[in-house]
């Protein structure tokens, strides 16, 4: 991998993350924090997760997989607080 846009069309093209709720979680968030603070970075995730886990939709191993996506990009305080939120959200 050279850069995220060739593991990108490398691993998308087989459909590999196409369908990861996961994934969709991160780019459905992603869209809407064009602009927003790190904290309202934050309510966005829990809010869609806590829409997601109620609904039915997101299930403990698709937020297992989010974390798993995102904490190696995060330093160490973030990181902890992610996966608390985690955990606070696998109980709902």
């Amino acid at each position: 991998m050279k850069d995220f846009k060739s593991f990108s069309d490398e691993n998308g093209a087989d459909g590999k993350f196409e369908n990861d709720k996961g994934v969709n979680l991160i780019k459905s968030v992603a869209a809407s924090m064009q602009g927003k603070s790190g904290a309202d970075i934050m309510k966005a995730i829990i809010a869609e997760a806590e829409r997601g886990k109620r609904d039915g939709t997101l299930t403990n191993d698709d937020l297992d997989n989010f974390y798993a996506l995102t904490a190696p990009s995060l330093d160490g305080f973030r990181r902890q607080k992610l996966k608390s939120i985690i955990a606070r959200l696998k109980r709902i």
